[in-house]
């Protein structure tokens, strides 16, 4: 017989709002997320159509709701109205000012629709909640970067940066079409099929000084994000470092953005590995923060990297044109 129980009658409810939330929702996405199986998913949409839901399911493709259909306003529990704090608070700092407006606008509307009790609850807590960010994550000439891309990614239209590389003299124009952002490393990265470099390039956000949109579409279909920030065994080095056990949990907060790939513990201190796709700057520079207790193992190329960094800095460190010399 079929399981009435209330845990089902919650799946098939929040099967309801994820098909109000987006156009189409595909029956293996509802199985992974309510981890049952393929027929269980298919049990619940024809309840919800035996119910007066109007569902269209088309093979091969998934599920939506004919358009015009919703549902009435959402209840949220107190841990969920607890969490919209956490979630406004990061989106104030961590966003442009533009996309940070948008959120607040919908979250007014989400404190709307909560009970009384709720809505206290989250007035106390706004006041409590406090999240610092010191690193600028724009450029100040344009603070609604960010804005900006998620525009071009939705209408898939190319937008235009004038963007000054790390070791560039100046900015240079380039058109490119967005196919994803992601937040690495206390910054934000825009990747996207560069047309100058007839290449696909990423762009950190604070150094963009200059966005503009256009009205011309994409030029081709792209992937989805995930699929090209994979790494790429075959242009990566293999890099080795020891580092003592009271001291790796330094390490652990930023590796992943460097590399890191496995830990292997041994008697007196832990060995790290990692895939380096820029051993020169990118985690030569990182590995100097820690080399006063750290060790490379391997490759001799990246250990005489960094001692070419640390004998430049010492020859800067030692000239005498500082005040009082």
């Amino acid at each position: 017989m079929p399981d009435e129980s209330p845990k089902r009658f919650d799946r098939i409810v929040a099967i309801l709002i994820q098909l109000q939330s987006k156009k189409v929702v595909r029956a293996q996405e509802l199985a992974q997320r309510f981890e049952v199986s393929l027929r269980t998913i298919y049990r619940d949409i024809r309840t919800l159509e035996v119910s007066g839901v109007p569902v269209y399911g088309e093979a091969g493709t998934g599920y939506s709701l004919v358009d015009g259909y919703r549902l009435p306003p959402v209840m949220f529990t107190r841990d969920e109205a607890g969490s919209f704090i956490a979630a406004e608070k990061l989106m104030q700092q961590f966003t442009d000012a533009e996309t940070g407006g948008h959120y607040a606008s919908a979250m007014y509307k989400l404190k709307s629709v909560l009970k009384s009790a709720e809505k206290d609850l989250v007035s106390n807590m706004e006041s409590k909640v406090l999240i610092r960010n010191t690193n600028p994550l724009f450029d100040h000439k344009v603070p609604n970067a960010l804005a900006t891309i998620f525009r071009s990614m939705g209408e898939k239209s190319q937008i235009v940066l004038f963007y000054q590389a790390m070791q560039a003299e100046a900015a240079s124009e380039r058109t490119i079409e967005p196919v994803g952002v992601f937040h690495e490393n206390n910054n934000w990265y825009v990747y996207g099929f560069c047309h100058l470099r007839n290449d696909y390039r990423q762009f950190r956000a604070d150094r963009i000084h200059e966005i503009r949109s256009t009205d011309k579409m994409f030029t081709r279909q792209h992937g989805a994000l995930e699929t090209y920030l994979k790494p790429d065994i075959g242009t990566t080095t293999t890099i080795r470092i020891a580092v003592p056990k009271d001291l790796a949990k330094y390490l652990r907060y930023d590796r992943k953005g460097y590399g890191f790939v496995s830990e292997e513990e041994t008697d007196d201190r832990i060995e790290m590995t990692f895939e380096s796709r820029d051993t020169e700057n990118g985690f030569a520079r990182w590995f100097l923060s820690y080399a006063d207790f750290a060790e490379i193992i391997e490759p001799e190329s990246v250990r005489q990297r960094v001692l070419e960094l640390l004998d430049s800095a010492k020859k800067l460190l030692n000239q005498n044109n500082y005040p009082g010399n």
